[in-house]
């Protein structure tokens, strides 16, 4: 063969690849699927979670375990997804079938996961877009106990003199204040109970309290004063506007698919990052900052490595963070140019994730250590994780500071943006399943996508009651907690012990061309045949035992709203055991078994020039007509990697 049909034939080939990437679609260049995957990635966990572990589990010695964490189970699965997907160009509902029909629903899983997570993720953007609404006037809401959704237990420091105490916006004398709790006051800074004169209390202590900026939240944004499981209320009718807007958000830029996400996330990815340099040197230059940074980060505590509760805590976090086996990696990377260089990208990503970690949590304990100044209290009594960070800690450091409008909307914009390119593939995914398994549906991509998002927002209605902070945080706890570890181990298995790790190496160096230097391959066969896996089981094993039921500030929720959470927790993962039995109870109408790979499992022009040959062929023969079997092993090879069929 001379060179000009070689070079013929790669033309060929070439041309091939692009069309079927245009049949399904495509990323316009390689930096909108970088972007994307890294604000996948980077989310409210790097922001509102990493900082507070941090701390809590000895500072800057908290990054030993994270990066070891990271090492052996985060960046192996991160990169095993990006291959798979770009490999197959097909997304995780359609993949695992192809690989082995025991694991068909094992894709069906990683979906159902996605659904229950954007569901409750929209209402924190809902949040976030209600507070920044607020945030649009001279002095904050919560700033202040005047207003008229203030409860009268709404504290403010600093606004009564020693001998007076703040309650219900004015300043009591001691009498008056220890009556509240039915005691009689003993001094000016003691009560006593009046039936027990031996029995006293610190009249600061006698009356419950909550901050200007916590009663905001409970009682303006959410209204869940006085509600319960039992009765939760009616609908907080702004709430659900916030919401509207969030999905209405989301649906525009998913309109058409990747080419209309791949060109917002220009501005989503990017926004937090400017916006987190300009927060960190505004909180360095407050009072109290350095305080705040060194209790966070400059007190490395060692001895805390000897205790397993911060090496679970590690392993959560940056397997979370991360957001392997929720199928949106395999959904990104499924819209990639066929020999992009994926490796690089998970590398960059992941490493890019972990510093973004680590750099928020200066911005936000320089801001806390100027709160706990403010308040002449230690940085321990104001640092906090989740919603009580972003929504009543960070609003009342704000507050505080000259122009806090400003620096308020500038967070707020912030959370938006970290919470879309999330929230954007994790939507992607479900609609990606839609148009994988229903290929018609494709040219009513608008028409899909916006109806997905409508049947999203009418599930996430419950969060907008009074008292649907409730449902939001038994989403929270269980929809994607141990399931998704479960899922994860599933994964590996099925692609590095039954597909075979020097196949899917095969596909990744023969195939897609990718270059991995001899440390690198060591590195990957170390890690998916045996430390993640390992770590997958014994992170799971760490859930189940720190493992926490659900609950809201002191409201431990009831046994069968538990079981309910349970429930939640497995309807993803029932899909692998359901689909092990059917593809089981329909074993005898196909040619493949059980844990045999389809001849379908290979690149995405491979499967349309052979869906072209066998139109135009007729239906082909079976094995008992003397036809060829339903797996082909020499797809294995490089010719077939590389996308030239064997004649």
């Amino acid at each position: 063969m001379d060179k000009v049909e070689v070079s013929a034939m790669k033309e060929v080939k070439r041309e091939e690849e692009e069309e079927a990437e245009e049949d399904r679609g495509t990323w316009g260049n390689q930096c909108e699927f970088f972007l994307s995957c890294l604000g996948y990635a980077v989310g409210f966990g790097n922001v509102w979670r990493f900082p507070y572990l941090c701390y809590k589990n000895g500072g800057a010695a908290f990054l030993i375990p994270y990066v070891i964490m990271l090492l052996c189970a985060g960046l192996p699965l991160f990169f095993m997804e990006l291959a798979l997907g770009q490999y197959v160009s097909l997304g995780p509902n359609i993949i695992f079938p192809k690989l082995a029909p025991i694991f068909c629903g094992l894709g069906w899983g990683m979906v159902v996961v996605s659904v229950l997570v954007s569901i409750y993720y929209n209402i924190i953007l809902a949040w976030a877009l209600f507070y920044t609404f607020a945030s649009f006037t001279s002095v904050l809401p919560w700033s202040s106990c005047g207003n008229s959704f203030n409860s009268p237990e709404c504290y403010l420091e600093d606004r009564c003199n020693g001998s007076t105490y703040f309650y219900n916006n004015t300043c009591l004398e001691v009498e008056q204040y220890c009556s509240i709790a039915n005691l009689t006051s003993f001094n000016e800074t003691l009560c006593v109970d009046p039936f027990n004169d031996t029995q006293t209390t610190p009249a600061i202590a006698a009356v419950h309290k909550i901050s200007a900026s916590e009663d905001f939240f409970r009682n303006r944004v959410l209204g869940v004063t006085g509600t319960t499981w039992d009765d939760m209320g009616g609908l907080r009718w702004d709430l659900v506007g916030c919401l509207a807007l969030a999905w209405v958000i989301v649906g525009a830029c998913l309109a058409k698919g990747v080419k209309s996400s791949g060109k917002v996330v220009y501005f989503t990815a990017l926004f937090p990052y400017a916006v987190l340099v300009i927060l960190l040197v505004r909180g360095v230059t407050l009072e109290g900052a350095n305080l705040g940074i060194e209790f966070y980060f400059l007190q490395p505590n060692i001895s805390r490595l000897a205790e397993v509760e911060v090496w679970s805590d590690a392993a959560t976090q940056i397997f979370y963070s991360l957001g392997s086996s929720f199928g949106g990696l395999i959904t990104l990377a499924s819209y990639n140019k066929f020999k992009n260089n994926c490796m690089r990208d998970a590398i960059v990503i992941a490493t890019a994730n972990c510093a973004t970690s680590v750099f928020a949590g200066f911005v936000i304990f320089s801001i806390l250590g100027f709160l706990a100044t403010e308040l002449g209290v230690e940085v321990k009594d104001v640092a906090s994780s989740g919603s009580a960070l972003a929504f009543v800690a960070y609003p009342a450091a704000v507050a505080r500071m000259p122009v806090s409008p400003l620096w308020s909307i500038l967070f707020f914009a912030m959370l938006i943006t970290l919470g879309l390119d999330s929230q954007f593939t994790m939507v992607e995914t479900v609609t990606t399943a839609l148009f994988d398994q229903f290929e018609s549906l494709r040219s009513r991509k608008p028409l899909v996508v916006g109806g997905t998002c409508f049947l999203l927002f009418l599930l996430g209605l419950t969060m907008c009651l009074e008292g649907g902070v409730y449902m939001f945080e038994l989403f929270f706890f269980y929809s994607s907690g141990t399931s998704v570890i479960m899922l994860a181990f599933f994964e590996v298995v099925a692609i590095q012990y039954v597909y075979g790790i020097k196949n899917f190496l095969r596909n990744i160096q023969e195939g897609m061309s990718i270059h991995i230097p001899l440390p690198l391959y060591a590195y990957w066969t170390t890690t998916w045949f045996v430390l993640t896996p390992l770590s997958l089981l014994v992170i799971c094993v760490f859930s189940l035992v720190f493992f926490v039921p659900a609950y809201w500030g002191d409201y431990l929720f009831p046994d069968g709203i538990q079981a309910l959470g349970w429930l939640m927790c497995f309807s993803s993962v029932i899909f692998v055991p359901l689909g092990a039995l059917y593809a089981l109870l329909t074993k005898g109408k196909r040619e493949l078994g059980l844990f045999e790979t389809s001849e379908d499992f290979c690149p995405a022009h491979v499967r349309k020039r052979r869906g072209a040959k066998a139109a135009s062929n007729g239906p082909p023969q079976t094995k008992e007509q003397g036809g060829t079997s339903g797996v082909l092993p020499v797809y294995h090879n490089k010719a077939f990697a590389d996308g030239d069929e064997i004649h």
